[in-house]
């Protein structure tokens, strides 16, 4: 062990701001692969919802379809690393595993690339299975580097998760913007070929880890286990060594955990291609029912009788724990709507268009959004270059690769966005009567008149006989030069099919060919340029979604300072506000779209104070958990509370997905204000419950701070 011990400390001689640089290539390793993630994450409920004809085509699936899908996805993103890290732990290292999940994940962003139902499915398996070796595997490298050195863990753990915000920030931005505006399969290549370029300067810039990291031996396993036994006594957990899993504990983990996986693949499964794994009914109940009630009466079987076992003291601070990993799952349930329900919201009901004054302000505020923090880090690659170059020459000139890439894209981005110029086009519609549901009758609006829908004349619609056929103009915004009196094509934008854009060559062609494919009206409408407006810029869809990567930066050393302070709240009081801090976030979209009438769109700011909100509540909250496993639970027990807790994310991450594809369902039955009141009062009431329930934590506890 004494050779490791020499690494680690030469590891330090080469630093960059106070830290080895080592810590600044895990830094941007996890910066790519949180970039490719988030990247993709942002639009792949966006892609599958989308029309099949229009602008940008997707696949038009229903949204309860898409968010089953990603929900699956996103559940099994928390149970994989479960597995992938006692693999690195026990057999192929850290470092092994990290390359060989960048590896698979790159693959997987190839495969979505394709644009194939196939190729999809074959892309989110990989991403998971690729996800599953990476994720746990990062932070046990940082935590090896450190292991001498721990006062210096709580700095390297920050500077690593501003990369994680980094990543996250940046891919949602450019990938999003790249698939919104050129295409899908160009966001998903984005997120792969960064995911790849991340893995290959990791893995270039293995002279500067030495043993870290690396494949363990007997030896190094032997004396890891001895060094937990050593703590589990120092902590007075020497009751959990005579308390071992027993063979019906091992059967009952076996059992729920094929029950969890079946429930997750059934459900996209049932739904999208009609095939129940649990085609069976019993006492009324579904078979999905059945079987997911069975299998969490054996994992609460399991729980308890596992709790039972030990002491009253360490019974007591697990039970706390279990409380908190429940309350957990309804924060994940209301805050990943970030993933669907809200970028749906954002598409298709928040007013992203913007022109004049209001589309300078937002180009000055996206570029110093932009560019501010990219040239940041671009110093903090400067540094690295500086201190590593001689000894790892290739990491570094594939770091610059990467930041000319972004530079390029970003670069594209804003110049596209303050050139995009708006016009007034006119196209021919005819009259359609607007019918009610309800009485078959035709309605009619508030000072008595008739109601028609203006349906857009394409170059296959079949027009009616004896229907009214009108002039109707509509604004499109393009970064290109069109003349008055010019003929051009435009076709509907959004699933509204509210708004239009302009059709080049290529697109014209697309929607012909979709059309055709379908069977459909391809949607293709001729239109006359009549005049040239100001400038214009829209919102993308995707643009929303980094501000919460930009709230965790800019509020992060405030909450820190705050968890530092004597002011500092107890663990249930940072779950209380965490809950109903974010529920006020749901609260706020409530209101904005309370009373709005179909068509109507809601001022974007109320999605951006929504999104602070959400964030504030995430700085409450997320750091509490994790940090309670080390304090409450036996050393024995850690590994299987780990599971536990990130179990309770997954179940939070599905159940949001799931309650997030009933959007379109409950506004049509009630309204938007409703399906947002309920994200307002699930989380407020469980926060205060919990609230409530302080006196009773704090005594099971038993004195832990």
């Amino acid at each position: 062990m004494q050779g490791t011990e020499d690494q680690t400390k030469s590891f330090f001689d080469s630093k960059v701001l106070g830290h080895p640089a080592g810590l600044f290539v895990l830094f941007f390793t996890e910066m790519w692969e949180r970039f490719s993630f988030y990247g993709m994450r942002v639009l792949l409920v966006n892609f599958l919802t989308m029309a099949v004809i229009g602008y940008n085509p997707g696949w038009e699936w229903s949204t309860e379809n898409a968010t089953a899908l990603f929900g699956t996805y996103a559940g099994l993103l928390y149970l994989t690393p479960i597995l992938g890290g006692i693999i690195a732990d026990k057999k192929i290292g850290y470092r092994w595993a990290v390359v060989i999940g960048a590896l698979i994940m790159t693959l997987g962003h190839a495969s979505m690339a394709l644009e194939t139902e196939a190729s999809l499915y074959i892309g989110l398996a990989l991403l998971v299975i690729g996800t599953g070796f990476f994720k746990p595997n990062m932070t046990s490298i940082i935590s090896e580097m450190y292991k001498d050195l721990p006062e210096k863990k709580d700095g390297a753990y920050t500077i690593f998760y501003m990369g994680v915000n980094a990543g996250a920030f940046f891919g949602m931005m450019l990938c999003g913007y790249l698939a919104e505006r050129v295409g899908w399969s160009w966001g998903f290549g984005l997120a792969g070929i960064f995911m790849l370029l991340g893995t290959l300067q990791f893995w270039l810039a293995k002279p500067l880890f030495g043993n870290i990291g690396g494949v363990p031996n007997a030896e190094e396993i032997a004396a890891a286990e001895a060094e937990e036994e050593k703590r589990a006594i120092e902590k007075g957990d020497a009751v959990s060594k005579r308390n071992p899993f027993t063979q019906l504990d091992k059967i009952l983990i076996a059992i729920t955990s094929v029950i969890g996986l079946l429930y997750l693949i059934n459900d996209p499964l049932s739904k999208i291609a009609g095939i129940d794994l649990f085609p069976f009914e019993l006492f009324g109940l579904g078979g999905t029912y059945v079987v997911v009630l069975t299998g969490l009466g054996l994992f609460l079987w399991l729980v308890i009788s596992r709790i039972s076992r030990y002491d009253m003291v360490t019974r007591d601070r697990m039970i706390a724990f279990v409380i908190f990993a429940f309350f957990t799952v309804f924060f994940w349930l209301s805050f990943e709507q970030g993933a669907s329900s809200l970028v749906l919201f954002a598409r298709d009901s928040v007013q992203r268009n913007l022109m004049g004054d209001g589309a300078i302000i937002y180009n000055i505020i996206n570029a110093l959004l932009t560019v501010v923090p990219l040239a940041i880090i671009t110093w903090v690659l400067f540094l690295l270059w500086r201190r590593t170059i001689k000894k790892i020459p290739g990491s570094n000139i594939v770091l610059v690769v990467c930041f000319a890439g972004v530079w390029a894209v970003v670069g594209w981005m804003l110049n596209r966005d303050l050139t995009t110029v708006a016009y007034n086009v006119t196209y021919q519609s005819y009259l359609s009567p607007n019918i009610d549901e309800e009485t078959g009758e035709q309605t009619v609006d508030k000072q008595g008149n008739l109601v028609f829908n203006h349906i857009a004349i394409s170059e296959q619609t079949e027009v009616p006989a004896n229907a009214v056929i009108v002039n109707d103009t509509v604004k499109i915004g393009e970064p290109l030069e069109l003349t008055e009196g010019q003929n051009i094509n435009i076709i509907h934008k959004n699933n509204e099919k509210t708004e239009f854009a302009f059709l080049n060559d290529e697109r014209l062609a697309l929607a012909r060919t979709r059309g055709d494919e379908a069977n459909r009206d391809n949607g293709v409408v001729a239109a006359t340029v009549i005049e040239k407006l100001d400038n214009q810029v829209e919102i993308p869809v995707s643009w929303f979604s980094i501000l919460n990567s930009f709230f965790i930066i800019a509020f992060a050393s405030f909450f820190s300072k705050w968890w530092e302070s004597k002011y500092n709240p107890s663990a249930t009081g940072k779950y209380a506000l965490g809950l109903i801090i974010m529920a006020i976030g749901f609260g706020l979209l409530a209101f904005g779209s309370y009373g709005i009438e179909e068509g109507v769109k809601v001022s974007l700011v109320w999605l951006v104070l929504a999104y602070l909100f959400h964030t504030l509540g995430e700085l409450c909250l997320s750091p509490v958990g994790l940090s309670y496993v080390s304090k409450l639970v036996p050393a024995r027990m850690i590994a299987f509370m780990f599971g536990m807790w990130y179990l309770a994310i997954a179940i939070g991450n599905k159940l949001a997905a799931v309650l997030g594809g009933q959007i379109e369902v409950i506004t049509k039955e009630y309204s938007l204000s409703v399906f947002f009141l309920i994200f307002t009062i699930v989380p407020a009431v469980a926060g205060i419950i919990i609230w409530i329930l302080t006196p009773i934590i704090k005594k099971l506890m038993h004195g832990v701070k």
